[in-house]
């Protein structure tokens, strides 16, 4: 199975749809506190056991188990989807709206359910809802798991001792399509990426080769 983790970059602070200062001091509640608290907890878990698995902590008991509470977590996701459309700032706040992209960013086993996420994120993002950046990973995703090369060169190849990106399309024209969505150029993400990989490297000894990385 191929097995994909993103780097998001670094994106400078804002003030999200659905939220206003007021002094500085006080934020518009979320509307469904609740779901946000579900995404959040899910996205954490999920990433608990990806870094178990990324360092072959796992023996074939937990990674089923681990499968298994993946595809849990798609079909949450799908009825998130289902119900709601893109669980947005407004929804749920900033940061379980990032979880619920997470969850769907890793939602490989389910293609069609990346794409039909990437596709309520766009719309979210044009209704001020969502970070553009996310959808562009999300979008990058849904490509290559359809067979499809990527417009933003967000995601990687690991190899046991290196870095790639996976097949882009045009490549002569990627930081324009990045700059339009509010990525760094290629040559900055691609960095950030094998700085990340040398210290996941230098943090243990025997990292088995993984295919897929984002920036």
């Amino acid at each position: 199975m191929t097995d994909f983790t993103s780097s998001t970059p670094r994106i400078p602070a804002q003030k999200h749809a659905g939220q206003h200062s007021v002094d500085g001091a006080k934020t518009i509640a979320p509307q469904r506190p609740d779901l946000a608290r579900e995404l959040l907890a899910r996205a954490a878990q999920s990433a608990t056991r990806r870094a178990k698995r990324l360092r072959n902590h796992l023996d074939d008991v937990h990674l089923g188990q681990d499968r298994h509470a993946d595809h849990v977590d798609a079909k949450v996701l799908l009825r998130v989807l289902s119900e709601h459309d893109w669980p947005g700032h407004r929804l749920v706040g900033p940061d379980a709206a990032r979880a619920a992209w997470s969850l769907a960013l890793h939602a490989d086993d389910d293609p069609g359910l990346q794409r039909m996420a990437a596709t309520l994120l766009e719309r979210a993002v044009q209704a001020d809802d969502a970070l553009i950046q996310h959808w562009a990973h999300l979008h990058d995703r849904a490509l290559l798991n359809h067979g499809h090369l990527q417009e933003y060169g967000t995601q990687f190849l690991l190899r046991a001792d290196s870095v790639e990106r996976c097949p882009l399309l045009a490549p002569g024209s990627v930081d324009e399509r990045r700059s339009s969505v509010g990525l760094p150029p290629a040559a900055v993400a691609l960095e950030s990426v094998q700085n990340r990989y040398a210290l996941d490297r230098r943090a243990q000894n025997d990292l088995p080769s993984l295919p897929w990385k984002a920036a």
